[in-house]
């Protein structure tokens, strides 16, 4: 498959439609190794191979009337461009920047330097591995991080950015005075 060779991966539900009348845009970013999963250490990453990440995230966004689209690269200056892309095109982005998560001052600059709210997943908790994955250079800069909910863990930061954006943008809204009922006036 595509995946397993290193292709990239793209994905997406309703973009253009997006365009057509008002619905949230969200972009989802895998970083390296992640077209390896399904076989990639089972134990640590599960079964579900990114086609199969991807199709669950499509369905959960159309069901949420959400457009979305989803991409994986082992390159990181790919991840810079797409994530600097992003600006005016997509109202978030949620990312997975996997090994890149404790090396990549790049794409946390490109994520500060767009702009939009952003959530970090990984599939194991970066907290209870190795020690050198516990540091992440795009936390920083994320609205929040979630780890350690495997394959699920896109669907939460879906549903929790979606949130967000909904609340950002219902605050934003010019609030109408109440309409007073006219009184009678008496002469």
């Amino acid at each position: 498959n595509a995946a397993a060779a290193g292709i990239p991966i793209h994905c997406s539900l309703l973009l253009t439609e997006a365009r057509d009348r008002h619905m949230l845009r969200l972009l989802v970013l895998h970083g390296p190794n992640l077209n390896l999963l399904g076989t990639r250490e089972p134990s640590v990453y599960g079964q579900a191979s990114l086609p199969d990440i991807d199709k669950s995230i499509v369905r959960r966004a159309g069901e949420r009337g959400i457009a979305v689209q989803t991409k994986q690269t082992n390159v990181e200056g790919e991840l810079v461009t797409w994530i600097q892309n992003a600006r005016g095109h997509f109202d978030g982005i949620i990312i997975n920047p996997a090994a890149y998560t404790h090396t990549s001052i790049a794409i946390r600059d490109a994520i500060a330097a767009v702009a939009l709210p952003t959530v970090e997943v990984h599939l194991s908790n970066i907290h209870q591995r190795e020690e050198f994955r516990h540091h992440s250079f795009i936390a920083g800069v994320a609205l929040g991080q979630l780890s350690g909910f495997g394959p699920t863990g896109y669907l939460l930061a879906l549903h929790a950015l979606a949130a967000h954006l909904e609340a950002v943008s219902k605050a934003s809204r010019p609030r109408t005075a109440p309409k007073n009922k006219p009184t009678a006036s008496r002469r």
